[in-house]
Order: structure tokens, then C-alpha cells, then sequence
């Protein structure tokens, strides 16, 4: 019986969900592991073959820590709420849960097809409202939080409120928006509105007015990892800054243990340094100019408080509030249209654009805070009004930016170092500063900077302050297809539904677009009104009673779910909490984590957050979510190309194309193979070779018609994706390519000598685009999914990217057949035997565990799979079908082919359980130890044949039985050896 994967993964896919194999509770007796990979988004397109490759790895890992002895928590579900699926909606009318749905069947469909261990009894989706019901009452924690700067944690904003009642908030340490001082009296004379924005500037989910990218097309917010070279990733719409009220959380409160926590984490130090770029620490100090002519104060920070005397000018970002303030009527129209240009640029193009210089002057000025001088006041779109204070002190002595803007627009330049010229000192870094003042003249660069700082913290013109590149993130997403929040405005003040109502799901709508007056999508749905008074959704006819009020209309982002599922995993069926005390304890944070580096700045830092909040306020028992984290490297596509030749009508000679000529290559396209167009690029003219070609080409396939007057420029030649699936070995399948596109149909080809079409190739991203998407579906039934597991690991090391070549695949399958040949006979007997093993087969074998071992607690898999396929290969030349021997090489194999290592654990008589209960087997270094050794034995210094002595010899027994080898005797021509060296274990050398 040859092996017959489709039957035995079909088996054995069929027993693990009977018998609930990977079903996992809590079990003190053994040690925990938790492993994970990133929630994955079900789109319509299913999975290709590299979205598994983190799984797989995942997999392997938990299967692994099953065998060790562990108590494995290995879960799977559904980051299930997302824009596509709305966007389908919006142009089909199909409501996003039913697109979902059918996406999801797929997934899971296509997952189970490669044999994951994954608990699917754990299950979650964001989109399931027993799912969001806990996300909605996590945004209410937030909401009822602030962060205490004393404590340095997140507290009860009731906390915060008795505070306020008993001795107002002078004395308060909190990380906050509010910069006005009241009293007690004050506090509780003011009226509720004007409480609740009060405490609206301290709570750690709020309500203000943020620059958002904005999206016209798409009708919603977009964050910036939504984004690609300015514009919407999904669709490639333009985005633009819009000023909106929007819900934020205020993730800067936690910009310092964010920091920190990094350093305790067994990440890669790239995806720590792109937090730590995110997060983007700056110490130095806020100063505040006064603007002329006006009662307003612009602030500043800047990490060189010593370089003041060398502000020339100041740049405000567009959006700044003072701008329209302070611009003079006449630069006002200049100023508008500045500021409509800048709007359409995102806030990563602005960040990312270094080399283009642009602003407009508002014919303002400010007041240098000691000199008291006047400086202009000029607008930039390099200049972030999300940034710090959206305002900047221009030191282009300092600062090539500001040296390139102040030479742009011919800004007067003050220099702040003496005895060097402005062109001298401008464009080198300082080791120390020699400035224009009294107080800072010959001091070094940090003691300059403090000294500055002191004298302006003296005249209370400016303090210490750290600042942050990290902005609060906003949390409004302008969209149907997310999770609702559990808020209504009384008279415009926001408050949260009870915990007894929630979750408050979802209402119908008939609509997925805004509606007319701009609003989002809920405002189109009929019943979004709560009934204080009842505490339930009501309709449109309600909504003048005085306890019915309307229901907030944005939705949260997609991050809302995914910063904390890892959590519900633990226990996804309370429904009295988000994850009970005991779960938690237990299964406490993840130890493996495996994802994408694209998700550091975006969920991984969310979900950090998030954990930090939910431990400050004792609902977890541990900060950081991720122990560790690996992040697979893309596999790479290898994409097909065919080439067109492209005609002109052009008159050679005289000649003028006929019109049956010009109408047969119009109905036409001509495609020349690689081979054929690689001979035309290395002739000596290339112009020539290919018109010869395609003009013999033409003559042979439409004999009769003149094709005079038509030619063919190399340069014009297009290279165009080919699907993979209709080329075989870089050979175009020819008729079906005709078939594949009706543009296509009528195609010729200029073919090789053979008859063939040989495509080009490249390795490039896999993308539907591209048609270099290879479908895992169509491999496992082809090869068999043990095969894919087995190969997606031995392209190479987890974190590298690498190519997809299916050609590699079968090396892998005919090690699997070899695998199976060593249980079994031709005629498909069991030919495993009991006794005693060779001492070569359980060396061999014990190399192997080793081996494996080693490379999985260095969470290294290519190498183990390398190292398995010479282990079968030893014990095929040994003949060996020992038990002892092959049990353990069955459990080895278990974790990266479990199908087939289930069916072998059976052929060796195990009939109770499964593989996954057995023990990992264990190195026994005796067998490891070499009784001989292969001696290369040398005459005068070089090596003229090898042989093996028993380790167990002295020296002389060595020397004496090289000496009397026949092949010794040869060599010496009977002479006596004058030396003769013996290094046991190394080398004899004879000199003659």
C-alpha cells in the first residue's frame, strides 16, 4: 500500500474533531503554554499559500509544548469586522454580516484542510455582539478612568471627582487636556455641562476636536497605517486633513511604560525600535512667544532651549487655530488657498516629504521672549498641528530644514555662534555651543541646554517639559460595520449605557453610504434612539419624549477588537465578564506570539495599551500581552510574464499599412517568447532582429496580405502577469491563456524553435494582481497538507522572506513516501519490528532528537525538517525498521506532519489516544559517543588514505597498526619512518 494522504488526512481531520483532541481546560497539575498568531480578517479572496506560514509555525510550536508535557491553550478566530465587507455592501446592497459569514466558512474550511491544532471551542469573532458586548464595556472603563501621575496608573474618575468636590484641582497630578485652575467652590458651583467638559479633558477615552485623515470616498476616518503614499489602502482613494469631532484615547498617558516595557519583551529589536520611533521621546523644554498686535501666546517645544537667540522666524502647520486669527488681511486669500492645498496632503506625506519647500507668510509676528525682537510668522505644511503644539521655532543655524526654508523664501537669518559666519556654521553639528549671549557663552551643548531652560522657567517664559512623537489615537471610524458605542447624548452631554443593557447591538439600516446631510451610515437606521427611561432602543417616532435620546453614530475601529482577544480566548463563553479571575491567572499573558512586523505601530501597541489600562485597574494580572514575538517573513510569489509587441503604423520606404493589414493586428495581440526576445536583445540590432521576427511571424500566419509599413519598437514591448496556474516549468500553456481573458482570444505567438512559449519570472509580493497567487487548497490535494506544512517550513528560516517554488514541493512529498516505505513493504505490509536497535540506527536517531531539540527551543524550523529528511535517509541505507527507533521518529515528525505521524503511531500498535499524547523523546548522549574513528594518515605532510581504528587505542597501538597496513608499507618503500606523530582522535602523520 503506497502512501494515500487523501485518506489518511481525511481520517484523521475526521477523528481530532469527534473526539475533541485539541480541546483544552485548565489543569493545574501541568505547566501552561499559550500560543497564538494574529487574529487574521476573512477576506473574500480566502487564504494563499503565504498566510499560512505563521500558523504553521505556530502550530508546530504548540504540538511541540503538547509532547514537552504542557497544558496547551492554542486558539483561532476572526478579526470579523471590516471595511471591505462594507464596502461590498455598499456597492451590492448584501448586508457585511452575510458577507462575513460566507468569508468565514472559507477560512475555516481552508484552515481545517491543513490540520491545525487549533481549540475551535475557543472561537471568537469582533463582529459577534457576546464579542463586542465586552469591548463596549472596556470603552466604558476607559471612559471612567483618568491617569493618576502620582500613582503612575489609571484610577477611577470618581477618584478624581471627590477630589475636585472637596479642594477643586490645583493640587492634582494627571495627565490632562485642562489648563484651567478652579477652586472646590468653583468646581461644585459649575453647572453639568460644564462638569462634564471638565472631566471630558482628563477621561482616558473622550470626545475633541481632532485633525483625522480623511477619506471622501471611502465616507470615513482612516488611520495612518491605513494608508499608502497619500492615499486609502483599500481602493487607492485620495485623503485628506479634516478638523472633526471624534472620540479618542488618550494612549499618550502611557507613552512612558510603553517605553519601558519594551525593554523586559523577547521581541525583535526592530519591531522595539519602531515603537520606540513611534512613541518618539524628546526632552527639552515648552517656550512661549507672545504674537504682536494680539492677546494670544503661541507655545513651543524644543529639544535646544540654548539655541533661542537663533530663532529667525516661526512656522505654524496650517490647521493651527491661531492662524486665522493672526493673519493680516493682506495675506488672508494667500493664507486660504495655502491651507486648502496643504488639506489634501496626509499627515505621513507631510512627515514624509523632506525636500520640497513650501509655506506662506501671514504677516504676523511674534515677540522673541528675550530679545524682544520681532520675527514673521509663516505657515508649513511640514509643520503638524498634531504634533507637540503645532508650532515650531525656526533655527536654520540649527536646522537644515529651517536653513532651506529661510534661504527659500529670503527670511533673514540671526546667527547664534560667535567668530564663525552663517555659510561656515550652517550645515555642521556642534560639539558644543558658542552662542550670542551673556548666559550661555562657552558652555557645552547639555550644559547650555539647562541653563536655558532655568533662566526661562525664571522669567516664566518657558519649563522642563519630555514630549512625545505618540499621539492620542482616535477611535471614531465613520462607518456601518463595527462595533456600536454604548453612549447617548443628553442635551449633548455623552453617557454610557449600563452594563446590564449591553451589548447594544447593531440596527438595520438600508442604507451603507452617509446619509444626505453627511452624517454616518446609523444615522440612516430607523431605531437608534435610547429610552433613558425604559433603557432600550426606540425609533425616529420617539425621539421629542424628554428621557429619549440620540444614539452616538460612529463606530469603533478595527483595533477595538483586536487589542484584547487574546484575553476572551481564555474563557469566550462568560457572559458575567470579559475573562474570569481564575482563567486569567492561569493562562496569565501569551508566550508565543506570531504576526506580521507591519502590525508594531498599529495593533501591538494598542493591545499594549490596553493591558496596561486593564492591569492598573486590577481586571489582569500582567502589563505586557506578548512575552514573545516572532515575525514571519513574507513568502514571496514567483510571478509569469508573457510579452506583447506592440505594432506602428508608420510608412517605411514608402509604404502605407493596408487597411486588412492594420485590421487583422488590431483584432490581434502578438506575444514573443522569452528566449526568442532575449536572442532580439542581444543582436547587434535589436530594432532589425525583432521586425524580422514579427514580419516573418506574419508573413507565415496570414500568407497573401501585406504587412509593409508596419514596425516594431523594442522599447514599447510590454511585459504582462500571466496566471501561474497556466504555466508549467516556464512553459505558457498556450490555449488556455487564449481562453483565460476574451481580449486574449485571438492571440498569436511568436513560439521557440521547439514550439514552446517560454515565460519570463520574477519574484515579487503574491497578490491577485499579480496572478502569482498560489491557492494552499489546490496543493493539499494535490501533495497532501502534511507536505505543505513541511514545505512552507523548509524554504527557510521564519522571520526571512522568501520565494514560492512550487518546483521545491516534491522533494518534500517523495520524503514523506520514503517516510512512509520505512513502516511498510511494497506490498504495503507493516514490516516494523521489535528487539534490540542498531547501534547505528539509534546513533542516527539520537542525533536527530538532538537536533530537534535544539532548533525548537531556538524556535528554529527549516533546519529540523533538513535534519529529519537525512535521518530517514540513514535509516533507509541501515534497512532499519526497528520500533524503538521509529516510535521516536514518529513523534518527532508529529508536530510538523500530524496526519501522517497519527497514522504511524497506529501502524506501531498504539491504539489508544492519539500521537499528541505521547512523551517528546529524549537525547541519550551514550548513543552519541563514537567508538572509532576515520584517521587520515599522512606521509611527509600529505594525506595519502583514511582509516578506522577503535577510539579505545593508546598511541603506541595506533602507531603500531598504521605501520603495519599494507597501504603504509607501500608508502614507505621500505624505510624505516624517521618520526611517526599520532594525535588520538586526529591524525597520524609519518615522516619517511
Amino acid at each position: 500500500m503506497e502512501y494515500d494522504f487523501n485518506a489518511i488526512e481525511k481520517k484523521w481531520r475526521k477523528y481530532w474533531r469527534e473526539n475533541n483532541t485539541y480541546e483544552t481546560k485548565i489543569d493545574a497539575t501541568k505547566p501552561k503554554y499559550y500560543g497564538l498568531t494574529m487574529f487574521p480578517y476573512p477576506s473574500g479572496a480566502g487564504l494563499h499559500v503565504g498566510h499560512p506560514l505563521g500558523y504553521i509555525a505556530s502550530d508546530i510550536y504548540a504540538r511541540y509544548k503538547r509532547l514537552k508535557g504542557f497544558n496547551v491553550l492554542h486558539p483561532m478566530g476572526y478579526d470579523s469586522f471590516g471595511l471591505p465587507a462594507e464596502q461590498y455592501a455598499i456597492q451590492t446592497g448584501q448586508h457585511p454580516a452575510v458577507t462575513t459569514e460566507e468569508n468565514l466558512k472559507r477560512y475555516r474550511s481552508q484552515l481545517d484542510k491543513i490540520g491545525f491544532s487549533f481549540d475551535w471551542s475557543r472561537e471568537v469573532r469582533t463582529s459577534d455582539p457576546q464579542y463586542y458586548k465586552w469591548t463596549q464595556w472596556i470603552f466604558k472603563q476607559l471612559f471612567a478612568a483618568y491617569y493618576c501621575k502620582d500613582a503612575d496608573k489609571a484610577m477611577p474618575i470618581e477618584n478624581l471627582i471627590s477630589v475636585f468636590e472637596k479642594e477643586g484641582n490645583a493640587k492634582v497630578n494627571a495627565v490632562t487636556a485642562c489648563e484651567t485652575e478652579f477652586s472646590a467652590e468653583e468646581w461644585n458651583g459649575f453647572d453639568t455641562e460644564k462638569q462634564a467638559a471638565v472631566l471630558m479633558e482628563y477621561r482616558l477615552t473622550y470626545l475633541a476636536d481632532s485633525w483625522v485623515n480623511w477619506c471622501p470616498a471611502l465616507g470615513t476616518v482612516l488611520a495612518n497605517d491605513e494608508i499608502v503614499n497619500g492615499v486609502s489602502e483599500r481602493g487607492g482613494h485620495p485623503v485628506e486633513q479634516k478638523l472633526m469631532r471624534q472620540w479618542s484615547m488618550r494612549i499618550t498617558a502611557y507613552a512612558e511604560r510603553l517605553l519601558k516595557g519594551l525593554d523586559k519583551l523577547d521581541w525583535s529589536d526592530a519591531v522595539k525600535d519602531i515603537q520606540r520611533n513611534w512613541i518618539g521621546k524628546s526632552v527639552g523644554a515648552s517656550v512661549n512667544f507672545d504674537v504682536a498686535d494680539h492677546d494670544e501666546i503661541i507655545s513651543v517645544f524644543t529639544t535646544r532651549p540654548d539655541t533661542i537667540y537663533g530663532v529667525s522666524f516661526m512656522v505654524l502647520a496650517p490647521e493651527h487655530e491661531l492662524v486665522a486669527k493672526i493673519t493680516t488681511v493682506e495675506y488672508k486669500e494667500d493664507i486660504k488657498s495655502y491651507k486648502q492645498k496643504a488639506g489634501l496632503k496626509s499627515e505621513r506625506d507631510r512627515m514624509a516629504d523632506t525636500k520640497t519647500i513650501s509655506g506662506q507668510f501671514t504677516g504676523a509676528y511674534a515677540v522673541h521672549p528675550l530679545s524682544g525682537e520681532k520675527i514673521q510668522i509663516w505657515i508649513g505644511d511640514y509643520v503638524l498641528a498634531s504634533y507637540g503644539t503645532g508650532a515650531v521655532m525656526a533655527v536654520p543655524c540649527g536646522d537644515q530644514r529651517d536653513w532651506d526654508f529661510a534661504k527659500h523664501f529670503d527670511i533673514p537669518i540671526k546667527n547664534i555662534f560667535a567668530d564663525v559666519s552663517i555659510e561656515e556654521e550652517a550645515y555642521t553639528e556642534k560639539k558644543g555651543t558658542i552662542a550670542n549671549s551673556e548666559f550661555l557663552n562657552g558652555l557645552e551643548v547639555g550644559e547650555a541646554i539647562q541653563k536655558a531652560i532655568a533662566v526661562l522657567e525664571e522669567k516664566k517664559i518657558g519649563k522642563a517639559k519630555t514630549n512625545y512623537r505618540l499621539r492620542d489615537a482616535v477611535f471614531s471610524r465613520q462607518r456601518y460595520w463595527g462595533e456600536p458605542f454604548p453612549v447617548y447624548y443628553d442635551n449633548g452631554i455623552p453617557k454610557t449605557i449600563e452594563d446590564q443593557y449591553l451589548p447594544i447591538e447593531l440596527p438595520e439600516v438600508d442604507k451603507y453610504l452617509p446619509t444626505p446631510d453627511g452624517k454616518p451610515p446609523l444615522g440612516n437606521a430607523d431605531n437608534w434612539f435610547w429610552d433613558a427611561k425604559n433603557n432600550e432602543l426606540v425609533g425616529k417616532d420617539k425621539a421629542e419624549e424628554e428621557h429619549v435620546h440620540p444614539m452616538e453614530l460612529n463606530t469603533m475601529p478595527g483595533w477595538a477588537g483586536s487589542s484584547w482577544y487574546f484575553l476572551r480566548y481564555m474563557d469566550p463563553h462568560n457572559d458575567k465578564a470579559f475573562v474570569a479571575k481564575d482563567k486569567v491567572d492561569y493562562w496569565s499573558n501569551v508566550d508565543l506570539y506570531i504576526g506580521g512586523a507591519e502590525h508594531a505601530t498599529g495593533h501591538l501597541l494598542y493591545a499594549r495599551f490596553w493591558s496596561m489600562f486593564l492591569h492598573d485597574l486590577d481586571f489582569i494580572p500582567f502589563e505586557e500581552p506578548f512575552k514573545k514575538m516572532i515575525n514571519q517573513g513574507m513568502i514571496l510569489g514567483r510571478s509569469s510574464f508573457v510579452y506583447r509587441v506592440n505594432p506602428m503604423y508608420t510608412i517605411l520606404g514608402g509604404s502605407i499599412p493596408t487597411d486588412e493589414a492594420k485590421s487583422i493586428l488590431n483584432a490581434k495581440s502578438i506575444f514573443i517568447s522569452l528566449d526568442q526576445l532575449d536572442t532580439v536583445r542581444k543582436s547587434e540590432s535589436p530594432e532589425w532582429k525583432l521586425n524580422e521576427l514579427v514580419g516573418n511571424h506574419l508573413s507565415d500566419a496570414h500568407p497573401g496580405i501585406s504587412f509593409d509599413g508596419i514596425s516594431y519598437d523594442l522599447s514599447k514591448t510590454t511585459q504582462i502577469h500571466v496566471d501561474i496556474n497556466i504555466v508549467d516549468n516556464d512553459k505558457l500553456d498556450v490555449e488556455a491563456f487564449k481562453a483565460s481573458r476574451e481580449e486574449y482570444a485571438n492571440a498569436e505567438f511568436i513560439l521557440e524553435d521547439d514550439g514552446t512559449y517560454i515565460c519570463g519570472n520574477e519574484v515579487e509580493k503574491m497578490s491577485k494582481s499579480k496572478f502569482n497567487v498560489q491557492n494552499p487548497d489546490d496543493l493539499v490535494e494535490k501533495y497532501g497538507a502534511d507536505t505543505l506544512r513541511m514545505y512552507e517550513m523548509f524554504l527557510g528560516p521564519i522571520e526571512q522572506a522568501k520565494p514560492w517554488d512550487i518546483k521545491g514541493i516534491n522533494g518534500v512529498n517523495n520524503f514523506l513516501r520514503k517516510l512512509w516505505r520505512l513502516f511498510h513493504d511494497q506490498e504495503g505490509n507493516v514490516v516494523v519490528s521489535d528487539g534490540k536497535a542498531d547501534a547505528q540506527a539509534l546513533k542516527t536517531m539520537h542525533k536527530t532528537i538532538k537536533k530537534a531539540q535544539d532548533d525548537m527551543d531556538r524556535y528554529v524550523f527549516n533546519t529540523t525538517v533538513s535534519a529529519m529528511m537525512i535521518c530517514v535517509n540513514e535509516l533507509t541505507e541501515q534497512k532499519c525498521h526497528n520500533k524503538t527507533v521509529l516510535q521516536d521518529l514518529a513523534v518527532l515528525l508529529a508536530p510538523y506532519a500530524p496526519h501522517i505521524a497519527e497514522e504511524l503511531w497506529v501502524v506501531l500498535g498504539n491504539e489508544a489516544g492519539t500521537i499528541s499524547d505521547a512523551k517528546y523523546p529524549i537525547c541519550n548522549e551514550e548513543y552519541l559517543v563514537e567508538d572509532a574513528f576515520e584517521y587520515p594518515v599522512s606521509f611527509n605532510g600529505k594525506m595519502r588514505f583514511k582509516v578506522e581504528l577503535p577510539n579505545n587505542l593508546s598511541k603506541d597501538e595506533i602507531e603500531k597498526e598504521i605501520l603495519a597496513m599494507e597501504k603504509s608499507q607501500h608508502y614507505l618503500e621500505g624505510k624505516v619512518p624517521k618520526k611517526v606523530i599520532v594525535v588520538p582522535g586526529r591524525i597520524v602523520n609519518i615522516v619517511v
